[in-house]
């Protein structure tokens, strides 16, 4: 990974910035695999003899079929614990299991949020890349659509506490697509919007929503997922963005 720094400028292949903002979940941190993993931990008692294809399918439902509940949190219908639980039960529903009211519900809930923040870990990519833009002199941050103090817990937790500047959705009262959001973190950055490039896994939230703000958008497209009509820019690695 390679990139040409001058004074507090660097040359990428998106074009020159003066600064960066990411997002969190599966950009800078595997939340995936935090919730998988934690997933099966407390759920295995309740899918006895579940083969690993089936535990696939039932962390695939939770991350990634049941995320209407989470455009429900953040419209402010459900409480962060009401839409985890929901999806819970999305999940368990598929096999045949259904998670009752009460303490059941209680007991599984808690248990998952416990151990959840126990699995969170920065990708291999993510140190290298931050090593970087520190030697470069180019200041960087993180923009969620998750509330602050919440994230500033999980990064810290991965091992990224200098990625010191953080918007969450109550740091100004919107979620992305809303431009408010990413010209925030801009500011917090003190660059200008066309300076700054903004990375994400989201092609819709990230890439295009932070482009339709101003900013350099890159969609982080870790899994390789076919987007014909998608004509941004586009990374399958945070490594490639400075190659």
């Amino acid at each position: 990974m390679t990139g040409t720094a001058v004074g507090s400028v660097l040359k990428t292949r998106f074009g020159t910035i003066r600064g960066v903002l990411f997002d969190i979940d599966d950009t800078l941190v595997d939340l995936e695999y935090a919730m998988t993993t934690a997933l099966r931990e407390v759920s295995e008692h309740l899918l006895p003899g579940l083969d690993q294809p089936g535990w696939e399918r039932f962390g695939r439902i939770f991350t990634h079929e049941t995320t209407h509940y989470y455009d429900r949190y953040l419209a402010g219908e459900l409480t962060f614990n009401d839409q985890r639980l929901l999806r819970g039960r999305a999940a368990l529903g598929h096999f045949g299991v259904e998670l009752a009211d009460g303490e059941e519900s209680h007991r599984w809930l808690s248990a998952y949020s416990e151990l959840q923040p126990a699995y969170v870990r920065a990708f291999e990519d993510v140190l290298p890349l931050l090593d970087v833009l520190d030697a470069a002199g180019i200041p960087y941050g993180a923009v969620s659509n998750n509330v602050h103090d919440y994230q500033r817990a999980k990064l810290d937790s991965a091992g990224l506490e200098r990625v010191g500047r953080l918007v969450g959705t109550d740091t100004v009262g919107v979620a992305k697509p809303e431009p408010a959001i990413y010209l925030e973190g801009v500011r917090l950055l003190g660059t200008a919007p066309q300076e700054t490039l903004y990375v994400g896994d989201n092609r819709l939230l990230d890439a295009e929503g932070s482009t339709a703000a101003g900013l350099v958008g890159v969609w982080l497209n870790r899994a390789g997922e076919t987007a014909p009509a998608f004509e941004g820019h586009k990374v399958t690695s945070l490594a490639q963005l400075l190659a």
